[in-house]
């Protein structure tokens, strides 16, 4: 038998299929992303005071991350859709810009990974989409899952601690 990794989103003949979950128990499952914007520093105070011509630009990409994390199946051709129980997105200052993180919640068959990196993903093109009046030169990156909790697999965490 081969150690080489199974993409369990293949058949064996190599097309593409959704995975049948059926079997697996429901259990607390939890994921956590983030992605950063990269912004010129008058930009970032811009998106900082929350007065822009668009309104509050932090809580509308926040409110956009909620509602994409929501639609993630209809997104993500192969993804299971999922009841999420709790889902946090947070737009918070960095150094360079402005950081995204996205704390996702479920009790299902299946993870919520895809629904955090979603979140990140969505809250970061709409920041983009705000403020590049004022930036044309922004850059999105970095988009990555933390960690994750639950399931078969156990958890799961990049690095030191995440916040």
């Amino acid at each position: 038998m081969s150690d080489a990794p199974h993409l369990t989103h293949l058949d064996a003949d190599g097309r593409g299929r959704m995975v049948d979950v059926s079997a697996k128990p429901p259990t607390p499952r939890e994921a956590l992303a983030e992605g950063h914007v990269r912004m010129a520093p008058a930009t970032r105070a811009l998106a900082l005071a929350g007065g822009g011509r668009k309104g509050d630009v932090r809580a509308v990409a926040e409110i956009a991350g909620t509602m994409a994390a929501k639609r993630t199946a209809e997104l993500i051709p192969l993804c299971h859709p999922l009841p999420l129980t709790g889902l946090e997105v947070r737009v918070e200052p960095a150094e360079e810009g402005l950081r995204v993180v996205a704390r996702a919640r479920t009790t299902g068959p299946t993870g919520v990974e895809m629904e955090a990196l979603t979140a990140v993903s969505v809250a970061c093109l709409t920041l983009y989409d705000m403020l590049k009046a004022a930036d044309r030169t922004m850059t999105i990156d970095g988009v990555r899952l933390l960690e994750k909790t639950g399931g078969a697999s156990g958890d799961w965490r990049v690095g030191p601690a995440a916040p």
